[in-house]
């Protein structure tokens, strides 16, 4: 299979994702501005969720431009990653209707966890293509860390959420900022 194709599919998946994410968004009962200020908790964690999705639909982008080919290993790398990412919809309204209570910001640091996981994951599974390119096995190894950094940082939010909620969102914007400026090394290994 050519990556195109796999590439084509994670689109669709992901926009289907960031859809559900803004169906969920309710407008105010009521017109008035205090009514629209109630609804911060459920803004902030659709911005913070669509910013992730964001950010993992560019690097996904970017890292299947690497993959010259795609065999079974890719794809179900590629479907693990995007069975995580389904499940932000879901913690993204949890997250926003409870008012980040400390069990929805547990929740959602565990999926962010692994959604981090599954794309360390799939970036060793198209690395296994290129261990004869030091350069982009170079490029690999510095977005691994990267990755390795980010999930070790949602990793602590979880337990943090038990005992300081704060702290534990603080965790759960860390990572995205890491990300949110593109590095122009990747840039440079992706392009065609």
């Amino acid at each position: 299979m050519k990556a195109n194709r796999l590439e084509a599919f994670s689109d669709g998946v992901i926009a289907i994702i960031i859809t559900i994410m803004v169906l969920e968004l309710k407008p105010p009962q009521d017109s008035t501005l205090p009514a629209l200020l109630k609804l911060w908790p459920v803004l902030s964690s659709y911005a913070l969720s669509f910013v992730i999705v964001a950010i993992y639909w560019v690097n996904h982008h970017h890292l299947i431009h690497l993959a010259h080919k795609v065999d079974a290993r890719i794809l179900w790398a590629n479907i693990n990653l995007l069975f995580w990412m389904s499940l932000m919809p879901w913690v993204t309204a949890y997250l926003g209707s409870s008012r980040a209570a400390p069990m929805s910001v547990a929740f959602y640091g565990a999926v962010s966890q692994l959604c981090c996981l599954s794309f360390l994951v799939l970036r060793r599974s198209i690395a296994r293509h290129h261990q004869d390119n030091a350069e982009l096995m170079r490029l690999h190894a510095m977005r691994l860390r990267k990755n390795l950094i980010a999930s070790s940082i949602y990793m602590a939010s979880i337990p943090t959420a038990c005992v300081h909620v704060p702290l534990a969102v603080v965790f759960l914007v860390l990572p995205p900022l890491m990300y949110f400026v593109p590095d122009r090394r990747v840039e440079a290994g992706t392009s065609e």
